[in-house]
């Protein structure tokens, strides 16, 4: 599969890799090829319920089990450790009473993903063109 993506990327020039809702880890080979221009929203203010099997609806109900107050979702660069790269961004969201994991799920998307992530991605775009065409 990674071949495949690797060809794509390739074929057109992308420079900038944004994974939401990718759901796959890659390889460290491929997340060294494209170290500094892959970027992930997690739904939890990292280093909070993140890692290998803390995904989608998962994370909020650790967050909702756990009884915090506060939750979120960072932008982070991604390597070789699920969740462990760079931390960009964060947003916080309030955990209100009677939350489920759907509500909650919903409430961090809205409130915090999808404002973090075009910020992230708009960021991390000016800082590789600005590398490209720096004289």
């Amino acid at each position: 599969m990674e071949e495949e993506i690797i060809r794509v990327l390739e074929e057109y020039h992308i420079e900038l890799i944004v994974l939401a809702g990718f759901l796959r880890i890659l390889s460290q080979n491929f997340t060294t090829r494209y170290a500094g221009r892959i970027l992930n929203v997690h739904p939890s203010l990292i280093p909070s319920f993140c890692g290998e099997g803390y995904y989608g609806l998962r994370v909020h109900e650790a967050a909702l089990q756990k009884g915090v107050k506060v939750t979120g979702a960072t932008v982070h660069f991604v390597n070789e450790i699920p969740d462990g790269g760079e931390i960009l961004l964060q947003k916080a969201v309030e955990v209100l009473p009677g939350d489920t994991t759907e509500i909650l799920q919903r409430r961090v998307m809205e409130q915090a993903e999808w404002v973090i992530l075009p910020q992230a991605t708009e960021q991390v775009s000016k800082q590789l063109a600005e590398r490209k065409y720096k004289l």
